[in-house]
């Protein structure tokens, strides 16, 4: 079996413009874990996940800085960066996902079980042309495994 046997045709997406309350109004709305973000051309450019939106109200950690002859030196400034830029989000860009792990319709069923248990995701697009064509969740494997 491959991404295309078991993949959901019909993705629900967002655009990069899209409010973030309204991101969470789809996940709500359609009972789903994540959606794809979209560009102007339909491309796909990130995912946003229910982790993503509940990273909105985390406590965000101040980096731990020291100071050298009156100058402030910051450490781990990359991910208070991250943690900063994902509290103010105010549109979908701003808090999406943009390292997004993908596979083509081809992709084996094993090998997208795999990806997912190592990677840790419950989402996979599939992509092909730069368009997402479908995406698979954790519930489709698991569909899938008990209709066979």
């Amino acid at each position: 079996m491959k991404a295309v046997d078991i993949m959901t045709k019909e993705v629900i997406t967002v655009r990069i413009e899209t409010p973030v309350k309204e991101v969470a109004l789809v996940l709500t709305k359609n009972r789903i874990s994540g959606v794809p973000v979209i560009n102007r051309d339909n491309e796909m450019v990130g995912i946003i996940t229910e982790a993503d939106l509940i990273a909105l109200d985390k406590n965000i950690h101040f980096p731990t800085a020291i100071t050298i002859l009156g100058g402030v030196i910051y450490l781990n400034s990359k991910s208070f960066d991250q943690d900063l830029k994902k509290v103010i989000a105010t549109k979908a860009e701003d808090l999406m996902t943009k390292k997004v792990i993908f596979v083509s319709k081809e992709t084996s069923l094993s090998e997208i079980a795999t990806i997912m248990s190592e990677k840790r995701i419950h989402l996979l697009p599939v992509i092909e042309n730069k368009k997402i064509i479908g995406i698979i969740s954790k519930a489709d494997i698991v569909k899938t495994i008990a209709n066979e």
